[in-house]
């Protein structure tokens, strides 16, 4: 499969031609308007560091819908307890540097590069881009980041420092995206992790057509406050 060259013009191939990977692109900038362009049409940024951006829209792809959520029994002890206070949007940018610093101390690599994580602030200043915290005491335990757009959240990456911590961001999310009627939210790609909260594989097609249904919707823009305590 030819991979497309972008230029300066603001424009992507149709996803359906990305390669049985996943891989559409190359090139481009993460600008604002770029960035939400490929949201809207099923694309993401992914590379690291030392490689060209690099936009893929991958073959099958993981979502979850919010009334699919599923709950263990020990995490819903774990919610119940109020072991960690959730917030919402109060610490983007520790959030996105936390998600690249544990995946680097793990030695697993990451995507979070320094442009991605100063790209994702300015979404986030402009109100596109949300996160989700999970506090221990005063400190930050764990916590995930995404973008809104319509009635679909695509997740990005999310982190854990204390056990459960990123669970009950997650289950927190999901409910708070329950109360506002959002349709889906974008895993990108299948992990065992995920599938345990419920969340399966779909076609393209079919992801992409959902997406287009969901994007009629306005989008909340702005600081988001979570409407479900636990």
């Amino acid at each position: 499969m030819p991979v497309y060259r972008l230029s300066q013009k603001l424009v992507f191939p149709s996803p359906h031609l990305a390669s049985h990977e996943g891989l559409l692109a190359v090139g481009g900038d993460l600008s604002i308007k770029r960035l939400l362009l490929a949201y809207r049409l099923g694309i993401f940024p992914w590379y690291s560091e030392g490689e060209p951006i690099l936009w893929w829209s991958p073959e099958p792809r993981l979502v979850l819908y919010p009334d699919e959520l599923k709950i263990s029994r020990s995490l819903n002890k774990v919610i119940n307890k109020g072991v960690f206070k959730v917030t919402m949007d109060r610490a983007f940018e520790d959030v996105i540097s936390e998600c690249a610093r544990v995946r680097l101390e793990a030695q697993e690599g990451t995507w979070i590069v320094d442009d991605m994580v100063s790209a994702y602030c300015r979404l986030h200043a402009a109100g596109f881009a949300h996160s989700v915290e999970a506090w221990q005491e005063e400190r930050l335990a764990g916590g995930l980041y995404g973008v809104s757009l319509g009635k679909c959240f695509f997740g990005e990456s999310m982190f854990t420092r204390v056990t459960n911590a990123s669970k009950v961001a997650l289950v927190a999310l999901v409910n708070h995206l329950k109360t506002l009627h959002f349709a889906l939210i974008d895993c990108q790609i299948a992990t065992a992790h995920l599938k345990r909260f419920g969340a399966r594989e779909i076609s393209r097609v079919r992801y992409l057509e959902e997406l287009d249904e969901a994007l009629i919707a306005p989008t909340l823009r702005g600081s988001w406050t979570l409407t479900s305590h636990h």
